[in-house]
């Protein structure tokens, strides 16, 4: 007789199946599912994982947008001082009240009869923290006086230390942040490159590199957020990872950091620094997931994209995206006989750092007025010696923005080179002398740094009859080929020297008897309209983004599209070729007035917006157009 079989209790069995149940919920990590509070039910990893377009494979850009590109404004009250008799003691104002705190955390004592001396004046400074800035970098400073201000010139001034802020009307009330930047140095006011007596220049200018960062800013990808999940952003970094590394202490790693599930920071690829729009677009071009087979049908699909003048320009973008593998295809595109295709395959071929693009993006430099910037700034990301010549080879050329677009890469990639390092006067400026065959040029800067470029050599003054550099120094003819350079200032004694009819004598006596570079640029201005110089003078010439190419008949415009605001960058500039401080000389931004104020970069969200908000927009300008 076999032995009685007992039957499971029935609460045995359900804590069979509880146990069962919780195993199989177990076997889901959280890692791999999305933290937003917004998905309240149950989802699969496969609803998880975003679907490619119905049109090809998924890109990052099909899963997020650009995140950080815009031009931060700090704004600050500063203190100019030596002014000769030019200031004013301020009306009581927010900004007097402001500048006197600032004077009293620097222990200024007596701040009131410091303000109400002639020889200062309360001045309203601002400056634009470009996205990708790392704490350090340094960038030009605008100045001037607030509206009802008696100040009648801030020449020969210097910026006192400032704090900048940014600022903003926030609930019909004034906010301000906390200290991002510091700025200080010595006023080039507007008068200066202006031949008018405009007496609203002679109260407002700049300091050239004047500005200090003290922070860093990021620049990352949003995660939209109908995609967003830790898988998805996973995803994301490691692709764009297997495309972009950089090295730290020697340590291979990569560009992207998924933050959280909405949100991946980005590291500046080194080659991109000075265009991070295209940075971001080729990464926005990557490829999420790919097998390679569709890889192989893809590059054939942008390969007959990139040989038509009218789809080469997001297929070159696309193709540089892939990497080393797309280069074969794009120097399929250098030998087009279409000069688009051949310019977009060569700037995407300059960014893989391919020696070939190098003579075909020099040639559209000179030739092509529509792409010259892109060109130039492509030349300047090589690291190869054909860039080098190419851009070398480029101060010949009669195109004064070319030429000195091309002296501003070069300089940009190494200041210690002995074709642009140039002499330093003093802590004054730098003196270029270039020999070239082209035109003779001089070429006087008014954004970054204080520097003289001459384009040619042997440059020669003819002797004055009289001729004024700023308000205190005249030259005058001193017969058998000699120059008589006079300084006289109320309260020093006069100071008088010789030199020759050579401009670099002539510069250099200048200084010698105390001229700044304001009064140097003043006499070669004044001597170019005098016909005592024969060279040319220009200021700041630099190529411009956004001119429109004409591809039904090849003709090219030079007019450039307006930004809707200024500080906020519609289509993002890097500024290697850029002076930002003169995008909007005739705003009104004095503190306080909330028809100025701009809305604040605000730090990444928790949760992407809807579409058609500001991230849409966002999107939409890193689209093919």
């Amino acid at each position: 007789m076999k032995p009685a079989t007992s039957r499971p209790h029935p609460w045995f069995v359900a804590c069979l199946w509880v146990l069962a149940a919780l195993l199989l919920v177990g076997c889901t990590s959280p890692l791999l599912l999305t933290s937003s509070s917004d998905v309240k039910d149950a989802k699969t990893l496969a609803e998880l994982t975003p679907e490619p377009p119905k049109d090809g494979v998924l890109l990052v850009k099909d899963v997020s947008v650009p995140w950080g590109l815009n031009h931060i404004t700090l704004e600050g009250v500063g203190l100019v001082t030596g002014l000769e008799k030019t200031g004013s003691d301020p009306p009581p104002s927010p900004q007097r009240s402001a500048l006197i705190g600032d004077m009293q955390t620097y222990e200024v004592k007596n701040p009131n009869m410091v303000l109400a001396s002639p020889e200062t004046s309360l001045v309203l400074v601002r400056c634009f923290l470009p996205p990708g800035v790392r704490k350090g970098d340094r960038f030009d400073v605008e100045v001037r006086i607030p509206s009802k201000s008696e100040t009648s010139s801030l020449r020969g001034g210097w910026l006192m230390r400032a704090r900048l802020r940014e600022t903003a009307i926030l609930e019909n009330a004034l906010r301000t942040g906390h200290v991002e930047g510091l700025a200080e140095g010595h006023m080039l006011i507007d008068a200066v490159f202006d031949s008018n007596t405009d007496k609203v220049r002679e109260t407002r200018g700049r300091v050239m590199g004047g500005g200090v960062a003290l922070t860093s800013r990021p620049i990352g990808l949003v995660v939209q957020s109908e995609q967003h999940s830790i898988r998805t952003s996973s995803q994301a970094g490691a692709a764009i990872n297997a495309r972009f590394h950089t090295y730290d202490r020697g340590v291979k790693r990569g560009v992207a950091t998924p933050k959280r599930d909405n949100f991946i920071e980005l590291e500046v690829h080194p080659r991109y620094k000075h265009n991070l729009v295209r940075y971001v677009r080729i990464i926005q071009n990557i490829a999420v997931i790919e097998s390679p087979s569709d890889r192989l049908r893809r590059l054939e699909q942008l390969e007959r994209k990139l040989l038509e003048p009218t789809t080469a320009a997001i297929a070159a973008i696309q193709l540089e995206a892939v990497g080393k593998e797309a280069i074969r295809i794009l120097k399929k595109g250098l030998a087009s006989g279409d000069p688009e295709v051949r310019f977009y395959a060569a700037e995407a071929l300059a960014y893989l750092d391919e020696a070939t693009a190098a003579d075909v993006l020099a040639q559209t430099a000179r030739s092509m007025p529509a792409f010259r910037w892109h060109a130039i700034a492509a030349l300047s990301a090589m690291d190869h010696v054909g860039a080098y010549d190419a851009l070398a080879g480029l101060f010949h050329v009669p195109s004064a923005e070319t030429r000195y677009a091309a002296f501003r890469a070069l300089r940009a990639k190494n200041p210690l080179d002995p074709l642009v390092r140039g002499q330093a006067f003093g802590d004054q400026f730098t003196y270029h002398t270039l020999d070239t065959t082209g035109p003779t040029m001089i070429h006087l800067s008014r954004s970054r740094s204080p520097e003289i470029v001459l384009f040619g050599q042997n440059f020669e003054l003819q002797p004055p009859a009289f001729l004024y550099a700023g308000k205190h120094i005249l030259l005058k003819d001193a017969g058998d080929g000699r120059i008589k350079v006079s300084r006289f200032a109320a309260g020093e004694a006069d100071r008088q020297q010789f030199c020759t009819t050579k401009l670099d004598d002539v510069v250099r006596t200048i200084v010698q008897i105390g001229g700044s570079y304001d009064e140097v640029v003043e006499c070669l201005q004044e001597a170019k309209r005098k016909e005592y110089l024969e060279p040319r003078v220009v200021v700041d010439a630099l190529p411009r983004v956004n001119r429109e190419y004409r591809r039904e008949d090849g003709r090219q415009t030079t007019e450039t599209p307006s930004e809707e605001d200024a500080g906020q960058v519609a289509s993002p500039l890097p500024d290697i070729f850029r002076d930002r401080a003169s995008a909007d000389d005739e705003d009104s931004w004095d503190v306080g007035d909330p028809d100025s104020r701009r809305k604040p970069d605000i730090g990444p969200p928790s949760d992407a917006p809807e579409s058609g908000g500001f991230f849409s927009r966002m999107k939409d300008w890193f689209q093919p157009g």
